[in-house]
């Protein structure tokens, strides 16, 4: 299967270019830790990820759920003051909430066993 375009262009390079004009930010003033940089980085990944999962119709809630942890990661980046206690409700929320839309979403290739008749 091919990869999807988007724009005329392969993820990578969107990719690239928003670590670019991080760094390129960076270079004009913005004050942003190392670990902040990644963080924004990594949810552009992610969002990227939710892109191609919806074009190629797979794993979107996957996708989700990851680009979830990459947008907390990010704001805790950004100084979110959240206990990991909070976190991990919050991501156990995501998770949960995408896999019931996720039941909704998929058909079973084995077509459920009817119960017996009770005699």
């Amino acid at each position: 299967m091919r990869t999807p375009l988007f724009f005329g262009r392969e993820p990578a390079a969107w990719l690239s270019l928003v670590a670019v004009l991080v760094k390129l930010a960076v270079a004009f003033g913005w004050n942003a830790s190392p670990e902040v940089q990644a963080a924004v980085n990594a949810s552009a990944a992610a969002l990227m990820g939710i892109l191609i999962a919806l074009a190629v119709h797979d794993g979107l809630g996957v996708a989700i759920v990851g680009f979830s942890q990459a947008g907390l990661a990010l704001a805790i980046g950004f100084g979110l003051d959240w206990s990991t206690e909070r976190q991990a409700v919050v991501m156990a929320f995501v998770t949960v909430a995408v896999g019931m839309w996720d039941r909704t979403q998929v058909t079973a290739k084995i077509p459920q066993k009817q119960p017996l008749p009770l005699a």
